[in-house]
């Protein structure tokens, strides 16, 4: 929501079909993803929108229950709902098994992350009026996993970047910008450098562009960017990014607005789509009912938009607005004391009177 009062845009238009009473595979994750996760269950179940939660478990949870992350029967009810909210999985760093957020996208395919980012009212940062849209290819790039050990002391990670994977994420975003009504898209990259991958990279984004001449093309190295990014945001509308850079430069201009616990995230393919807090599992806190839910509520609103409940996807957004801008319940990391469930309560008080 922007500083000047007037509720957040809608994140996203995107949606494969409506639904009665819909079937959503629900993955609470690890460490405060119980708790958010279930903050954002309560606030969709206020709306009025009558949801069957297929409940899985994932990643560390369900590796030390089943032996596996990744049990047969999550697999199974993804393969059949192709809709999903997430919360946050745990991922050792240098060891282990690998990410199953990765895995989870490339198994169903779900090229496109789309991370709306936007200022609250009420959220106290040194950055106003942000309003941006970060597009990631999520399917290849560094993130394609090909590792291997050269000789001792000598590894090498194959970064692999495909005409495919290239136009059909830039189509995305053009899509999204045009249904938005977005003014301009810039395309992020290091064409200077890696002249070959990123250069494919942005002659498919060119190409593309050709065909929504409403829409400004602008292209920026990804350097150049991160620094205009702290000290213009305003000058930036959609982003278009590979893998790599889009997942660092979306936790930049989460930064911005006050953290990760405010902004939504959505993984999309042809035929499915999973909703996400795009932050950690803060174990430090998991269990503590401290944790902000703000981004996992969010997510929910977009998973409604996708099941063609706009309006009750716009009815979360004003009232978490409306909470945040009233500047009396806010979590510890916005600066004020309340728990979990206390901040839930208040967005489905506020839900109430929408």
């Amino acid at each position: 929501m922007k500083s000047n009062g007037k509720k957040p845009r809608r994140a996203a238009k995107i949606r494969v079909r409506g639904k009665q009473n819909p079937q959503v595979t629900l993955i609470h994750g690890d460490g405060v993803g119980p708790e958010v996760i279930e903050a954002a269950v309560s606030v969709i179940g206020a709306t009025g929108v009558d949801i069957d939660w297929d409940r899985q478990s994932a990643g560390g949870n369900a590796m030390r229950r089943y032996g596996t992350p990744m049990p047969n029967a999550l697999m199974e009810s993804l393969a059949r709902t192709r809709v999903a909210l997430k919360g946050p999985l745990e991922t050792q760093v240098g060891v282990g098994y690998r990410s199953i957020n990765v895995h989870l996208r490339k198994a169903f395919d779900l090229y496109a992350n789309l991370r709306p980012t936007f200022s609250f009212a009420g959220v106290q940062t040194p950055f106003r009026d942000v309003d941006l849209t970060v597009v990631r290819e999520n399917t290849e790039d560094l993130y394609s996993g090909i590792e291997h050990e050269v000789a001792p002391g000598v590894v090498e990670s194959v970064k692999v970047i495909t005409a495919r994977a290239s136009t059909r994420i830039a189509k995305f975003a053009f899509d999204y910008a045009r249904k938005m009504k977005r003014k301009s898209l810039t395309a992020i990259h290091k064409a200077n450098i890696m002249k070959l991958s990123d250069g494919l990279f942005l002659k498919c984004a060119r190409t593309v562009a050709k065909h929504y001449p409403e829409i400004k093309y602008n292209e920026q190295i990804v350097d150049a960017a991160c620094m205009r990014l702290v000290t213009d945001p305003q000058s930036f509308d959609v982003l278009l990014l590979e893998n790599l850079y889009g997942d660092i430069v979306s936790d930049l201009c989460a930064g911005l607005v006050g953290g990760l616990g405010l902004v939504p995230g959505a993984n999309y393919g042809d035929k499915g789509a999973i909703f996400e807090a795009v932050h950690g599992t803060a174990p430090d806190i998991a269990g503590k009912n401290v944790a902000n839910p703000i981004a996992a509520i969010l997510s929910g609103s977009m998973l409604l938009d996708y099941l063609d409940h706009e309006h009750e996807g716009d009815r979360i957004r004003s009232a978490v607005g409306t909470v945040l801008r009233s500047g009396k319940t806010l979590t510890r990391d916005l600066g004020g004391r309340a728990s979990t469930t206390e901040i839930t309560d208040a967005i489905v008080r506020a839900l109430a009177r929408t």
